[in-house]
């Protein structure tokens, strides 16, 4: 690490502490040439995830995108905001350790839906017909149906 002040190579590390809830880790040093001491941050770096959208167009992955989406689903639900970041993070995490850095925006909605359904039934259903762009009635009861089948089993 190149000493920000004399440009000297040689520094030791004073103290190292994780950073951005364990995404860092954050590390104070101390130049051995002028005795500047300056912080680093040190990050995984990530390989950006291309999303492949129903209509065949590729985007960058945007947390910020799918939180406002899994939000908007979860108004009025009483879920709180830090539940719904651990649900986002919990799916880029899931994204981000596959081998390919290709995904289809329908895995991605079927991810956000498993972790919805032990969340919330009506954020699952709202996330759900806006996901699987319901046209009506019978595509409501259907999920319904599906739900009230999974809870059967699972008793």
């Amino acid at each position: 690490m190149r000493c920000p002040v004399c440009h000297h190579l040689e520094n030791r590390v004073l103290e190292s502490r994780s950073a951005d809830s364990g995404q860092s880790v954050r590390r104070r040093r101390e130049c051995l040439k002028c005795g500047h001491r300056f912080t680093t941050y040190e990050r995984i770096e990530v390989v950006p995830i291309t999303v492949i959208k129903r209509s065949g167009n590729r985007e960058i992955f945007d947390r910020q995108k799918l939180l406002q989406g899994v939000i908007k689903a979860c108004e009025k639900s009483g879920v709180t905001e830090s539940v719904l970041e651990n649900l986002v993070l919990s799916v880029e995490s899931e994204v981000q350790q596959r081998a390919s850095r290709e995904v289809s925006s329908v895995e991605i909605g079927q991810l956000v839906l498993n972790h919805l359904r032990r969340i919330s039934e009506v954020a699952y259903i709202r996330f759900a017909s806006v996901y699987s762009q319901f046209q009506g009635l019978d595509d409501f009861l259907e999920v319904l149906n599906q739900l009230k089948q999974a809870e059967a089993l699972s008793q």
